[in-house]
């Protein structure tokens, strides 16, 4: 190091710092070095893992062949320690100060109370101390204080471990955890040799091997590396969504009210941030079904696992039990009253287990008068019926018979947590609903849990005692409540254990407690979940609905609630999961309540919905029609179940392309919605009316569907207001039907700010906002405004990918547009390519004869005259337009533009005769159905002018021609693009647009 003193150039030596540290306080020591290097210091960094050495003064001096200072890392290792292996340790570090005064000095992160022997290295504590007061205190005790500072440099600088993460939601660490250090640096240095890429690494072990504990201390250990830390409970794949959701919040990031999009803005969000995260997938199962939780970007994701399929998404570490030493030592701080030996016969009883070393441990420290040897003899030896265990296979002898003790003893001495342990066993393990169970009414718990659960003291102490007798992990709440008082957050318990208790049940008993559980969930159900306050409460219900029995109850207010909970699924769009449970409830509601009792059907309209939105379609119609003969042929019978049944299936029938026998359902649910609930100021008879329109817009009345959108409109602006959603959906198709009629300018009006008010209501991610930036992309489009349709249909259908899939008909949609949006560019290879996945895809979801099939391949055709392929480009607009023909009928607007591409296809062959005779054909038609003014009549008739010229008719070609521009003008003006291209004799095609269903 080089320093000028008073204009004298004078050369010090580099001053030389050696950190040494055990693994855990890694993030601590990188630190260090981070600050010591920015004074010009010398470095380096030394793990040293004092459980894997010999407590000699030779462990430490070896240390000391480095040049400079040596600074100890002082954290809780000193804790892991039984008393004679504290004890020589101490006496080596008391040696090595004495022989090497100066060398070494040390700093403190632990709070814990040292040894008299580190006390004596005089380490200066770190912990509690401002990032800069912990920087001077460094440097000073490493003598580096005087250097200069170096320049700042660009890379990722190390968090002060002090300060927590920015944005993190982890659980509170387990003080109790002993051993894995060799697995937790692996998996330090796997992650660590990331690169920044973003790693997933999956640890995989039988239950009670302790992957969560070991998942919990590196957080810990090591979130001082991470600016955002998210863990989340991935045993139920739907809570591992709602928490992963919950993350675009703390984000910041915008989200809709469904939940993918919630998803998928923290996982872009993720993507995009130059910050280090880290997400953790606790108790994962199927790695597809949770694929959408792992995000991409420079982050790590941490899964634990018993499922193999994980070792094709993820590096696989395996988990084992714990060594012998990790064992003995574990149970001894578990347990004061065992020694070495005595710790080590436990862990040989119980297989190194660490669940059941835990338990077993915890159960000799609270009991003081057992006798240690026989208890153990009787894990290995006894026979579990003298505890009276149900035997089962599930589950060693040696878990059985501790666990059978653990409830024995509870029972007999604390009746009142004993019970408590019982009733939270009849919901889903893991996180136990402590807020709910505290929320309930007296009369709805069983004796004596009436008494105990709302008086807090009683309360907090049952709890204390669950998690000393059982080893449930207690959080405690970390802000106090009025009054100072500190409350219980979050009980753990093991799935295994969870298991286990219900086994050991009597049948009686699970019929008090089942009943109980029940009157819980019951008692916590919003009613309401329509409103988004209520989601996180319904996705804390859920989990807990089949554990507790609700699915096989045949009380009303019990099925109500799960199909309160199924109608939040469909809110969130967590159509999947709303599918599994609604099956489920009709298996179990059916046979015993009958085909027609009002739960069931509403549970098989449900899941008809969902299959519907899930695009499965075929089975949302044999689901629908079911219901709706059921009801037909029962008399008891009520009327807006009919009125449901009918609406629901004509729904399906649209998306399937069977327009006039929807139209035919929704009529009929119209005019019993009038007789059984009233007219236009209903708003289900509005909804039925909707669906009507919409029919008739898919069949083709495109002015019939607008003039009752529009009384739609009207009736829901006064009864609803202008911002509702309903409001704006009417708004929506009213400007769809403006510009598929053709009135474009008046379309773009109502649009841009149809979509500014979705956006404004339902934020710019929400599915109903898609589709209004999808209509207003197409009314710039017809409008001209090529470039500006272009960019919103491209973020349009790059949302739909995100939020769907590349498969959903959303996205489909989306995808046949913008394909046209290409042609007009001239990107005529991209343009095929993305048709052609789009044509195919609808096929094979919706059959090779669904209108959209036939339509997205007439778009094809089109493409394949652009490329000089007029054969191929006649061939298959001939088979579309027989094809359309077959599926809408002759006059169908969707058939005209057939036939019109086909006769320019026949024109572009050579084949003007032929173009002649079908584009006489096809203007007649289009006059009758859309209207002589319509562009598409309009375009056909200066085609079918321009052929007529070529065949030597003159006359009629001018007459032909003129009446097109005059009425095209009239209706779009003289400066418009579609004028224009018709005044010079341009437009030779139609692309076909599929329709929002």
């Amino acid at each position: 190091m080089t320093q000028l003193v008073e204009g004298v150039t004078t050369t010090e030596p580099t001053p030389h710092v050696t950190v040494v540290f055990a693994g855990q306080s890694e993030p601590w020591a990188r630190w260090m070095d981070r600050q010591l290097t920015e004074v010009g210091a010398a470095t380096a960094l030394v793990r040293w893992n004092p459980a894997r050495r010999t407590p000699t003064a030779d462990a430490l001096t070896g240390m000391l062949s480095a040049p400079g200072r040596i600074l100890l890392v002082i954290d809780d290792w000193f804790e892991r320690f039984d008393e004679s292996t504290h004890t020589a340790w101490s006496d080596a570090l008391g040696q090595v100060l004495a022989e090497h005064p100066g060398r070494i000095a040390g700093v403190s992160v632990t709070t814990r109370p040292m040894p008299e022997a580190i006390i004596a290295l005089g380490p200066v504590a770190l912990r509690g101390l401002s990032a800069d007061a912990a920087r001077r205190r460094v440097l000073e005790v490493t003598g580096t204080s005087g250097g200069a500072v170096r320049p700042v440099t660009l890379d990722h600088a190390p968090r002060f471990p002090d300060d927590p993460p920015d944005i993190q939601n982890v659980p509170r660490r387990n003080r109790r955890f002993t051993g894995r250090g060799g697995l937790l640096d692996r998996i330090h240095d796997h992650f660590a040799a990331g690169s920044g890429e973003g790693t997933v690494l999956a640890l995989c072990g039988p239950g009670g091997i302790g992957k969560t504990q070991i998942a919990l201390e590196y957080v810990h250990r090591f979130k001082g590396e991470y600016d955002i830390v998210w863990w989340l409970d991935a045993a139920g794949i739907g809570t591992a969504r709602e928490q992963f959701g919950a993350l675009a919040d703390a984000l910041g990031a915008e989200a809709g009210s469904k939940l993918d999009q919630s998803i998928a803005a923290a996982a872009a969000r993720l993507r995009a941030t130059g910050d280090r995260w880290l997400i953790v997938l606790d108790g994962a199962g199927d790695p597809e079904k949770l694929s959408a939780l792992l995000p991409e970007g420079a982050g790590d994701v941490l899964v634990t696992t018993n499922h193999q399929e994980w070792s094709t998404r993820a590096e696989f570490f395996r988990v084992h039990q714990f060594e012998r030493a990790e064992s003995i030592a574990f149970a001894g701080r578990r347990s004061q009253r065992l020694s070495p030996y005595e710790a080590g016969l436990l862990a040989e009883a119980v297989e190194d287990l660490p669940l059941l070393l835990d338990q077993t441990a915890a159960w000799l420290d609270i009991n003081p008068t057992v006798d240690i040897p026989e208890y153990i003899r009787e894990l290995t030896e006894s026979n579990p019926d003298r505890f009276g265990v149900l035997t089962s296979q599930d589950y060693p002898v040696a878990f059985q018979i501790a666990w059978a003790r653990t409830l024995g003893s509870l029972h007999e001495q604390d009746p009142g947590a004993w019970k408590l342990l019982n009733l939270l066993a009849r919901f889903s393990p893991g996180v136990l609903p402590l807020r709910l169970l505290q929320s309930a009414r007296a009369a709805d718990l069983p004796r004596p849990l009436d008494r105990l659960v709302p008086e807090p003291s009683s309360w907090n102490s049952a709890l204390r005692r669950l998690s000393e007798v059982t080893s449930m992990r207690l959080e405690y709440d970390p802000v106090p409540r009025m009054g100072g008082s500190v409350t219980v957050a979050a009980l753990r318990m093991h799935r295994i254990f969870h298991s286990f208790v219900r086994h050991a049940q009597t049948p009686a008993e699970r019929v008090e407690l089942t009943g109980a559980a029940l009157k819980v969930l019951v008692t916590a159900d919003p009613r309401d979940p329509a409103s988004s306050r209520n989601w996180s409460r319904y996705a804390e219900l859920i989990p807990h609905l089949e554990t507790a029995g609700a699915l096989e109850s045949d009380d009303e207010d019990v099925r109500r609630l799960v199909l309160n909970c199924i109608e939040y699924l469909r809110m969130r769009g967590e159509y999947a999961e709303g599918r599994r449970l609604s099956r489920a409830a009709v298996a179990h509601w059916e046979p015993v309540s009958g085909a027609t009792s009002t739960s069931v059907l509403v549970a098989v309209h449900q899941r008809a919905n969902m299959e519907r939105r899930l695009g499965r379609y075929a089975e949302a119609e044999a689901v629908g029609r079911e219901v709706l003969e059921r009801l037909l042929s029962s008399p008891r019978a009520e009327p807006i179940e009919v009125i449901r049944a009918r609406d629901g299936l004509g729904g399906t029938l649209l998306a399937l392309g069977r327009y006039d026998e929807a139209r035919t359902l929704f009529e009929q649910a119209d005019r019993e919605a009038v007789t059984s609930l009233g007219d236009a100021e209903v708003p289900r008879t509005l909804s039925i009316r909707n669906n009507l329109a919409e029919a008739m817009g898919l069949q083709g009345h495109y002015r019939m569907s607008l003039d009752l959108h529009r009384d739609i409109l009207t009736a829901r602006v006064a009864l609803l207001g202008g911002r509702n959603p309903l409001t704006l959906h009417s708004a929506l198709r009213t400007a769809s039907m403006l510009r598929l009629l053709g009135r474009y300018q008046e379309a773009l009006e109502i649009q841009q700010h149809n979509s500014r008010l979705h956006g404004q209501e339902l934020d710019r991610n929400h599915g109903q906002t898609l589709n209004a930036d999808h209509n207003l992309a197409l009314c710039l489009r017809r409008d001209g405004k090529l470039l500006q349709a272009r960019a919103l249909l491209s973020s349009v259908r790059k949302r739909r990918i995100a939020r769907r899939g590349r498969r959903h008909p959303d996205t489909l949609r989306a995808g046949a547009d913008f394909a046209m949006l290409l042609r007009e560019a001239g990107e005529l290879r991209a343009a095929y390519e993305l048709a052609d996945e789009t044509a195919s895809l609808y096929a094979l979801q919706l059959g090779e004869l669904h209108p959209y099939a036939v339509g997205t391949r007439a778009n094809l055709a089109l493409l394949q005259g652009d490329a000089h392929d007029h054969e191929g480009a006649l061939e298959l607009a001939g088979q579309t337009l027989r094809q359309m023909t077959d599926a809408v009928g002759a006059d169908h607007p969707w058939t005209l533009g057939c036939a019109f591409n086909t006769a320019t296809a026949r024109q572009r062959l050579g084949d003007t005769e032929g173009s002649i005779r079908l584009g006489h054909d096809l203007v007649d038609r289009a006059v009758r159905t859309l209207g002589p003014g319509h562009p598409l009549t309009t375009t056909a008739q200066s085609a079918l002018a321009r052929d007529l010229r070529a065949a030597g008719d003159t006359a009629l070609a001018d007459r032909l021609h003129t009446e097109a521009l005059e009425r095209i003008t009239e209706l779009l003006g003289e400066g418009h693009q579609h004028t224009r291209s018709i005044r010079d004799g341009a437009v030779r095609y139609w692309d076909f647009e599929p329709q929002f269903v």
